[in-house]
């Protein structure tokens, strides 16, 4: 009876910290280095092998989890006041005291940065230093730049805040080959990084009264309701736009790497996000923004999706 005690509070316990890392958040930025490294192994017709591919995909969970982990430490004191947060794992106290996530946090991102540097052992010395590169910019941008720095000060600050978004593309495209790193691989972290101000600022106009409840200047929240609406509506259309630059984006030899099963699906998923953002524009409401940001993670999914298709094909 003790013993299954004893598996009970463990298992609870795991359950706990594994929420603290907000996995919804990374299962889609690992998905978006896994799409990336399939992308650039189709073009390049270069196998991963499972060594790389353990340590690319496990170093992106683990930098992701602890900059969403110590995310949560530095806003322990505004999650307790807002009603869309006061039941997260730090301000509900199921993790007490609030040192132990800060330590969790630690570790995960000292382990990103050993499997980051990994990738050398399977790839090249100079694809693992890139690697660690990128998984350390993700996590400075994120939890310093971001959380501690511009999130409570400025209402522009998921834009430069945002930048850490590009990371798990770069890694997973470097984890394959530095070939067209700066063109391709750039683009489809340019797509994370644009995506996430029109994703964020839906999510803070649906919970604006939350957010000016504990003084953090989202854009969105603390902006009039049409203001904040053209905002959403401006990044939508540099998203959809954007989206569809990689269809001109050509290798060396001026081959295209991604052709019209790309280019359609950009256009059609973009159409359908851009429709979004008009009825948010034209009724800003807490249902238009609520529908946009539901909308917003399967259309990242859908291009990053495209992209592995078409290549391969």
């Amino acid at each position: 009876m003790t013993s299954i005690l004893q598996k009970q509070t463990t298992c609870s316990k795991v359950a706990v910290y594994y929420e603290l890392t907000k996995p919804k958040i990374w299962y889609l930025l690992v998905f978006t280095a896994f799409g990336a490294a399939l992308t650039a192994s189709n073009i390049y017709n270069i196998s991963i092998s499972i060594e790389t591919w353990t340590l690319m995909l496990f170093s992106v969970a683990a930098g992701s989890a602890a900059a969403n982990t110590l995310t949560n430490y530095r806003d322990r004191d505004i999650d307790a006041i807002m009603e869309r947060t006061k039941d997260r794992p730090l301000p509900s106290k199921r993790i007490y005291p609030a040192v132990k996530a800060r330590n969790f946090g630690l570790v995960l991102a000292g382990i990103s940065l050993v499997l980051a540097f990994g990738i050398s052992s399977t790839t090249t010395l100079e694809q693992g230093i890139w690697a660690t590169i990128f998984i350390a910019f993700g996590l400075v941008n994120n939890v310093i730049i971001y959380s501690y720095i511009l999130k409570r000060n400025s209402r522009t600050n998921i834009i430069l805040g945002g930048l850490c978004g590009g990371s798990p593309p770069m890694i997973g495209w470097v984890a394959v080959s530095m070939s067209d790193l700066w063109t391709m691989g750039l683009a489809m972290a340019g797509l994370v990084f644009i995506w996430i101000p029109m994703h964020i600022w839906a999510l803070t106009l649906h919970f604006k009264e939350d957010y000016n409840k504990v003084n953090v200047p989202m854009l969105t929240a603390v902006q009039s309701e049409k203001t904040s609406a053209r905002a959403i509506a401006l990044s939508t259309v540099v998203m959809v736009l954007f989206s569809i630059a990689p269809f001109f984006i050509t290798t060396e030899n001026g081959e295209n790497m991604v052709g019209d099963v790309y280019l359609w699906t950009a256009i059609a998923s973009g159409g359908l996000m851009l429709g979004l953002s008009i009825w948010v524009t034209i009724r800003p409401m807490e249902k238009a923004a609520w529908t946009l940001f539901k909308f917003s993670s399967p259309y990242l999914a859908v291009l990053f999706i495209a992209l592995m298709v078409d290549s391969g094909l």
